[in-house]
């Protein structure tokens, strides 16, 4: 059995870099070389970010041509995570993928056992009416303060809750309609 030698190395590698250039150089590529087959299937990437802890950290999803998640992991260029995921990270794929995730609005009504399916439509509007209802059953329109009258309008029967998987501009945004609502029992998760 021959040993592979530094001068036999070079030499190899001085080859295979030249036989590749000749055949770069005459058009033919790697799908060529594989006998015309497409070596890989269509997918996208993105970064994004993980949604479970307030750290932030840096995620590469790849989906394919139907938007389905097919791989996902840690982003490398992310200053946050440096490419590492912890547990939950790189469990982020089943929160797509799951058999147990669901596909519709569950509804219960007051007193029943069962769950029904409702639309988005029908779910928005009545979280719309019901923040209508409390919002204006508590509203409170001016405060006394040094036995004076100064308007306060807000109210005092909602609270808004953000979460450690909010973003900057989701952050500033819920804040923006929270505050045009009266809210003023408005937290974080991070600070509770």
């Amino acid at each position: 059995m021959a040993t592979l030698t530094r001068r036999h190395f070079f030499k190899l590698s001085a080859a295979g870099v030249g036989g590749g250039s000749l055949l770069l150089a005459a058009g033919l590529g790697p799908a060529d070389a594989a006998g015309g087959l497409q070596l890989h299937k269509k997918i996208g990437e993105s970064a994004s970010i993980c949604p479970f802890c307030s750290v932030g950290c840096g995620l590469i999803v790849a989906t394919n041509d139907t938007g389905h998640v097919t791989n996902l992991e840690g982003d490398p260029d992310n200053p946050v995570n440096r490419g590492v995921l912890c547990p939950k990270g790189i469990a982020v794929r089943e929160l797509s993928t799951s058999p147990l995730r669901l596909h519709t609005v569950k509804h219960r009504a007051p007193g029943s056992a069962d769950w029904e399916d409702k639309t988005w439509d029908e779910a928005i509007s009545e979280i719309a009416k019901r923040i209508k209802k409390t919002r204006d059953a508590t509203w409170v329109a001016t405060a006394t303060v040094d036995g004076k009258a100064v308007p306060v309008n807000r109210t005092e029967g909602i609270a808004w809750l953000g979460g450690a998987a909010n973003n900057n501009e989701e952050g500033y945004l819920s804040t923006k309609l929270a505050r045009a609502l009266g809210i003023v029992y408005l937290e974080h998760q991070a600070r509770i």
